[in-house]
């Protein structure tokens, strides 16, 4: 492969990892390994299925169907995939996942460092930063990829490394067992929404990789998967590491534990007094290249679904705007009414990735994938409906019947109990359609 080639492929790969490792991917994994403790690798093997495993499917899902979520909608039905693409876009857009990012930015990687730091400053500065790096959407890639991961990946790797070499203290036994700990980690991967962000990006990355010349099918499937490759290989090293360093903090858990300060306890240790200042600056330059690419992928899809009509830099404006407004309110406002509009729309989209890739080139036909698609919202509409009025308290009543008999679906645990329900009806319907 030639030289350019392959810096074309890490050029492309970083900049995928770098837009799924947000802020919330840095957080989540140092607690995955303080709870398990001497079984964090069976942790990894969990959080990696559904973190990193799932996210890459998720690109692979729109490669194998055209270049854009659209192209991938159609396997169902355009008006649903359209409909669905927009949810997504939302969700991961201007209503829950970018002022996310610089709300914690603002807590996490300012707070620290200056206490007295004003909210509405922070956001404004940040959304002033994403927009000025997200306003020419072919650049972007290229932006994140060179400049911004290799030095977050710098950072990153330093204090793994170093917590490595110099453990805080060893494992220990927290009484969680192998496939627990498999559980935790497996449960814990749906928090960093990569696979709902994954069918977005996709059309990022495929893009960057057909400006670069790569437009034949087999050159553009090529390098697209080597790019997710890369990004892959990068995500496993960081999670891991974090993983590990959380189950050798010494750190003493306890039920009203942040993630925040665990990262911070084990930032401080590993690289000592300038070990805040080093997490601050990670946390910002994650959550940055989260919000460009963000940012740009919804003025892309807004732009073309309007054909047009809305300028990509009139969306990406309005974008940043819109968010800047929510962040103020902090990251927990922001988790508390984002988790029920997310517990609907995620299995649907892990249910559509996982049959196109699966199932997409041998079952050509509509109606299997519809069926599956349909079993997947019944399950998530149920389970909504669930969380919204069931009271642990009253042993009555339609939620709590319909959760025990939930709860008996094999895969419950793994909180994927649309998973068996959805195959059994996508092959039913594949064999009558057959016939």
């Amino acid at each position: 492969m030639k030289t350019k080639s392959i810096g074309n492929i890490v050029t492309i790969g970083f900049a995928l990892f770098a837009m799924f490792f947000g802020a919330g991917n840095i957080i989540l994994p140092p607690i995955i390994g303080l709870l398990t403790g001497d079984e964090w690798d069976s942790a990894v093997f969990g959080f990696t299925i559904t973190a990193i495993i799932a996210p890459f499917l998720g690109i692979l899902a729109v490669l194998f169907s055209g270049d854009e979520f659209t192209d991938l909608g159609k396997r169902i039905n355009k008006t649903i995939g359209i409909i669905l693409a927009t949810a997504i876009i939302l969700s991961i857009g201007p209503l829950v996942a970018i002022p996310r990012t610089a709300a914690t930015t603002f807590e996490v990687g300012l707070l620290p460092i200056w206490p007295d730091f004003n909210p509405i400053i922070s956001s404004i500065l940040f959304f002033a930063v994403t927009l000025a790096l997200s306003i020419s959407p072919s650049k972007v890639v290229d932006i994140i990829g060179k400049y911004l991961t290799p030095l977050l990946l710098l950072l990153l790797a330093i204090m793994i490394v170093m917590g490595i070499l110099h453990p805080l203290d060893t494992t220990t036994d927290t009484g969680i067992g192998a496939v627990e700990s498999f559980r935790k980690g497996f449960a814990e991967g749906y928090q960093t929404m990569d696979v709902l962000a994954s069918v977005i990006y996709a059309g990022i990355i495929i893009s960057a990789v057909k400006a670069k010349g790569y437009i034949t099918p087999e050159s553009k499937t090529k390098v697209t998967f080597l790019s997710g490759a890369v990004a892959t290989s990068c995500l496993l090293f960081i999670y891991g590491g974090l993983v590990y360093l959380g189950a050798t903090s010494g750190y003493a858990s306890t039920t009203d534990l942040k993630r925040t300060e665990l990262l911070l306890y084990i930032s401080n240790h590993v690289l000592g007094a300038q070990g805040t200042v080093a997490l601050s600056l990670c946390i910002a330059l994650a959550c940055l290249t989260t919000a460009i690419a963000l940012v740009c992928a919804t003025g892309t899809f807004f732009s073309q679904l309007t054909r047009g009509k809305l300028s990509y830099k009139t969306i990406v404006i309005a974008t940043c705007v819109f968010s800047a407004t929510l962040a103020v309110n902090g990251v927990d406002k922001i988790i508390d009414y984002a988790g029920p509009f997310l517990g609907i729309i995620y299995p649907i989209t892990l249910t559509l990735i996982l049959y196109v890739v699966i199932f997409g080139k041998i079952v050509k036909r509509k109606i299997p994938f519809v069926g599956a698609i349909v079993t997947t919202t019944i399950f998530a509409l149920l389970q909504f409906y669930i969380t919204m009025t069931l009271d642990s308290t009253v042993e009555e009543g339609m939620a709590f019947q319909l959760n025990e008999y939930i709860k008996k679906i094999p895969l419950y645990n793994y909180d994927v109990p649309w998973l068996l329900p959805s195959f059994v009806v996508f092959v039913v319907l594949y064999l009558f359609n057959r016939k």
